[in-house]
């Protein structure tokens, strides 16, 4: 089973997240802040990882675990509320893999994640 991280610090994003990534058979842990996220990944990273952009030191998180031994490896995306073109490019020159725009529902992460937690 492939891990997921929500770093996100709202508990309703996180709660939903989590509830429809456990359903598509991703073992899910959750954190709300950038302080957690990385103490979590600093035990054991996460296949993917997604990170809320308008939370404090969101950038710095992924150019951290970047840096890590197998930080290359985790698919980041970069939780945006609207497609900011300088936010998004501040997200990829950080590290993102990818992004995501938020609010996300089960139609969104089945889509983006739906064939990835069978293709471990």
């Amino acid at each position: 089973m492939q891990r997921f991280m929500i770093a996100d610090s709202s508990d309703v994003v996180r709660k939903v997240g989590k509830r429809i990534l456990s359903e598509l058979d991703f073992m899910v842990s959750e954190a709300s802040s950038a302080a957690e996220a990385l103490a979590n990944c600093q035990v054991l990273l996460p296949e993917y990882l997604v990170v809320d952009s308008s939370m404090d030191n969101a950038l710095e998180l992924i150019s951290t675990i970047r840096g890590m031994e197998g930080g290359k490896e985790v698919k980041i995306y970069y939780c945006v509320v609207e497609a900011d073109l300088k936010k998004l490019m501040m997200g990829k020159r950080a590290g993102a893999t990818d992004f995501l725009l938020k609010p996300f529902d089960r139609k969104i992460l089945t889509a983006v994640f739906g064939n990835r937690a069978i293709a471990a």
